[in-house]
């Protein structure tokens, strides 16, 4: 197992974006990207964050990415924009589209942006804090990659496809909430593998559709969809939004990543925010969203080790923690890091 060590946020920061300039993008569209990534370590969401310059830079090394996208947003309707990434790297399509989304709901009260010619763009959850910070309440869904078998199929045929929510809570946490199709992401079976460990058989099926506690038969077959046949229809539902209606790609139109580094993955992402300042005042919304909180975490724990959360209170207090004293990296993530910035 790696050894861990730490780094400051603003030390990691300068890292990355010297990583991504070295890989073609211009500073400012480094800061975009690096953002996102940092704010995932921060979270505690290692397999999305910093780590992910390896991959990234793999694809944008062979052209498979875009280091200097056109990016063009097309006003469709008066809250309503299309977004065209030019395969640009993920993160700096999602947060031009999160920033195009903002514009439009700071005018009309709601903005929804589709994207499209993007790239995998890390957590929603990041995404979801920067607007829950401005006060926009958000719904933000992104494809993914083919590696769920239609239910009761046996070959992959639809992504696991992130969806999340953010409200904000301008006196205290806000509501953040980040998750997968499946059980788990594929980069914790990875992970598995690497450490020689078995998984859960719920975890994921073998290339039969046979569930199996081997990581590699698990990463050679499909993953399980949470919820079961729900979970199908709502990783459907993800890529009806991102993919098919943003005139992506969609289900088996996305290409792998890992299949066709050289290729653009077309994927895409929707965002839809509400500005909250057209409902209330923040004085009105904190004090619902403190009683909203409270009704749920004052019901007495089943195990007084694990009282009741909500949604985005552990990362959001381990971004506070790092940020106090230092993000918690794998050495080896840190080396990778360090190779792609030129300090190796």
């Amino acid at each position: 197992m790696s050894q861990t060590v730490k780094i400051s946020e603003h030390e990691l920061t300068n890292l990355g974006i010297k990583a991504f300039c070295k890989l073609g993008l211009n500073p400012v569209d480094s800061a975009k990207v690096v953002k996102i990534l940092v704010l995932a370590d921060l979270f505690g969401l290692s397999t999305h964050g910093m780590s992910r310059v390896e991959s990234y830079g793999e694809r944008l090394i062979v052209n498979g990415i875009n280091p200097r996208p056109n990016i063009k947003v097309e006003r469709v309707a008066p809250a309503m924009a299309l977004l065209d990434g030019d395969n640009g790297t993920g993160p700096l399509v999602g947060m031009h589209s999160l920033e195009a989304a903002m514009e439009l709901a700071s005018e009309f009260g709601v903005g929804v942006v589709l994207a499209r010619g993007s790239n995998h763009f890390g957590p929603i959850s990041p995404y979801s804090l920067i607007a829950a910070d401005k006060g926009y309440a958000s719904i933000i869904g992104s494809n993914a990659t083919t590696t769920i078998a239609p239910w009761g199929g046996t070959d992959a045929r639809l992504g696991n496809s992130p969806l999340g929510f953010g409200v904000p809570n301008p006196g205290g946490k806000h509501f953040l909430l980040d998750m997968a199709m499946s059980v788990v992401a594929r980069a914790k079976i990875r992970n598995a593998m690497k450490r020689g460990e078995d998984i859960p058989q719920t975890w994921a099926t073998d290339q039969k559709g046979l569930p199996t506690t081997d990581p590699k038969s698990a990463l050679d077959g499909f993953l399980l969809p949470m919820g079961g046949h729900k979970g199908y229809g709502l990783a459907l539902m993800v890529d009806l939004f991102s993919g098919l209606l943003s005139n992506a790609a969609y289900l088996t139109h996305v290409k792998s990543w890992q299949d066709n580094p050289g290729e653009p993955q077309n994927l895409g992402h929707f965002y839809v925010l509400i500005d909250t300042k057209f409902l209330g005042s923040s004085a009105w919304l904190s004090k619902k969203m403190q009683d909203f909180a409270s009704i749920l975490t004052e019901s007495p724990p089943a195990n007084s080790a694990h009282p009741v959360i909500v949604p985005g209170e552990l990362e959001l207090s381990k971004l506070e923690l790092q940020r106090r004293e230092g993000i918690t990296l794998s050495a080896d993530t840190l080396a990778i890091i360090k190779k792609y910035a030129g300090e190796i």
